[in-house]
């Protein structure tokens, strides 16, 4: 059963994000919290041509839910507004690469990757949102470049047994995180300062 999170605005995210290798301890539970898969692409367009860029490679930092959150109802309770006690994914931006040749190079400067080799979002809350019944918003900090903005966007999810499917996209302003978008072609061609980021996860509990 799909259930409409409204999570108005990571990323995840989100934001979201081959296989994720995650741990992280669970409030009342020794259970490490694992992310079966995931991708995150970012696609934006210029003034010749639209680009995508993606990465598979993401890791959680922390996660922790609620006290007593466990065993069959662990994620029932977990979209619940104060289920998630902390919860923070990160992603190394020069693992994002680009179908597009010449597109790599350009995208890993403007995020200056050497400086700035991870882009992070960090879950401050999950709260109720606006609409149809059971819509939540979740609401948290993303950092691109140096640069945190507070940030929230909606998301779908899909439960198949222990496993929890995530989905979801924002629209960010890359000069909003002071990247000043790329140009290439002696300055001919320009692409726009506006993104679409689109995550999708699969995150799971061991039962054992």
């Amino acid at each position: 059963m799909k259930t409409r999170l409204g999570i108005h605005a990571l990323l995840g995210s989100a934001i979201a994000v081959t296989t994720w290798a995650a741990a992280g301890t669970f409030a009342g539970a020794q259970t490490p919290l694992a992310i079966d898969s995931a991708r995150i692409t970012i696609s934006g367009t210029s003034n010749i041509h639209s680009y995508t860029a993606s990465t598979t490679t993401v890791r959680v930092r922390r996660a922790q839910l609620a006290d007593g959150l466990q065993g069959a109802d662990l994620w029932t309770g977990a979209l619940k507004p104060g289920g998630v006690e902390a919860f923070e994914v990160v992603v190394p931006a020069a693992s994002l690469t680009s179908p597009r040749e010449g597109l790599d190079k350009n995208m890993h400067k403007a995020l200056q990757v050497a400086d700035h080799p991870e882009i992070a979002f960090r879950l401050l809350r999950i709260e109720a949102g606006p609409g149809a019944t059971g819509a939540l918003r979740a609401v948290g900090v993303l950092r691109i470049a140096g640069v945190e903005r507070e940030v929230s966007f909606e998301i779908t999810t899909e439960r198949k047994g222990s496993l929890l499917g995530v989905e979801g996209r924002i629209a960010l302003l890359m000069t909003d995180f002071g990247i000043k978008p790329p140009t290439a072609m002696l300055g001919m061609l320009k692409t726009d300062p506006k993104v679409i980021v689109a995550f999708e996860t699969v995150l799971t509990v061991p039962l054992t």
